[in-house]
């Protein structure tokens, strides 16, 4: 399949610090296939059961129905979507919950040298928190995974009382969302198996109480041009969103979104794919694609969230597969970068990283216990590659 060649954006750090980066040198032009990380190989699991390349070491930062060490904060259960915020000298990570009822989402404040300053509830009586985004005004969009959900924009900062609920954004089974500030824009995906990638345009940018809602239209092929067509009424009922619009393109799956200069790139888990959109050239294609990894044995699959790092590599999370966080460099290797062992009921969450970039967060939803009260909330130190 030919493919045009697309730069990948270098993204610098996570959350609020990744809008504005420049891009890499580096394209792309086939879909990613197995490879050596340039990491190296994952080494023996650690007093976490997780492995992980040489130089690399984790910590356990918070357990779901224990207190966030140092605070008298009890952490919520299905620890999933997730960011990071610069704090002053240190940070923010920003964590949803994906039960029902319940939902909302908390926060983990860290000091500069990494130590836990804080804890905090920023949105409560929500619905199914699955993944979100974060807008470079530093707020967290925080997404109701279920039929008619919400998106709510939430204060990193708190409280959970300033959390506002964004209904012009769209009702529908959302999962993730991403800022572009070229375009002034925010993206969306949509978890079910004929699902849609949205785009919201506010009428001012920054303020999210009202906008259009458009979604991308395109043919059934896994590469081509595309367009935007105004969906009528995001409200969804009685006809739902993704059914409002002749043409829109069907996803199997939509789960994490991550942008950087002028592309998105979205995973499909019903498909085990990713996608990477040219929003300049408005063309898309496929970056990743188990089916089609030579020879088999692919990698990565139950393709989930997505980040980014300093150098341009994407790290995937799997819902299944082997618990890994799995890498897709510039030149399109994919290879794994860290596997949890002894939690195969479960899925990993919420990949992050520090503005620094030597600082990965991320959770493991149902732990050992393979239940939505046995997730663990982990950091991940090292050499990250900047370039």
């Amino acid at each position: 399949m030919k493919r045009r060649h697309f730069l990948r954006a270098a993204v610098v750090g996570a959350g609020v610090t990744a809008f504005g980066n420049t891009l890499s040198p580096a394209a792309l032009a086939d879909p990613a296939q197995n490879g050596s990380s340039p990491y190296g190989p994952l080494g023996q699991a650690d007093g976490n059961g997780i492995q992980l390349p040489s130089g690399f070491t984790s910590r356990v930062v918070a357990r779901s129905g224990q207190q966030v060490a140092g605070t008298g904060y009890t952490w919520h259960r299905a620890p999933d979507g997730g960011a990071v915020f610069a704090d002053g000298d240190g940070w923010i990570y920003v964590s949803n919950s994906e039960i029902t009822p319940g939902g909302g989402a908390s926060a983990i404040r860290f000091g500069s040298g990494g130590d836990i300053v804080g804890a905090h509830r920023i949105l409560e009586d929500s619905r199914q928190n699955c993944a979100g985004g974060a807008t470079p005004w530093e707020t967290w969009l925080s997404c109701e995974e279920t039929d008619r959900g919400y998106v709510f924009e939430c204060d990193p900062r708190g409280p959970a009382s300033s959390a506002v609920r964004r209904a012009a954004m769209g009702r529908f089974k959302h999962e993730a969302a991403a800022a572009d500030p070229v375009r002034k824009v925010i993206y969306q995906t949509e978890d079910v198996s004929d699902g849609c990638f949205y785009r919201f345009i506010p009428d001012t940018w920054g303020e999210l109480s009202s906008g259009t809602l458009q979604v991308l239209t395109a043919g059934s092929a896994t590469s081509g041009s595309f367009t935007w067509t105004t969906v009528g009424d995001p409200d969804g009922y009685p006809t739902a969103t993704r059914n409002q619009v002749s043409g829109a393109k069907r996803f199997n799956g939509g789960e994490g979104l991550h942008y950087a200069n002028d592309t998105a790139w979205f995973t499909t888990k019903g498909d085990n794919r990713v996608w990477q959109v040219n929003l300049a050239a408005n063309t898309y294609e496929l970056a990743y694609d188990d089916s089609l990894v030579s020879p088999g044995n692919p990698p990565l699959t139950g393709v989930d969230n997505v980040t980014g790092s300093t150098s341009g590599d994407l790290f995937v999370a799997e819902d299944g597969g082997n618990m890994e966080i799995c890498i897709i460099t510039p030149d399109d290797v994919v290879a794994p970068f860290l596997r949890i062992n002894g939690q195969s009921d479960s899925e990993i969450t919420g990949p992050a990283f520090t503005p620094a970039g030597d600082r990965l967060y991320f959770s493991s939803q149902r732990g050992t216990s393979g239940s939505s009260s046995g997730g663990i909330t982990y950091e991940v130190r090292g050499p990250f590659r900047t370039a």
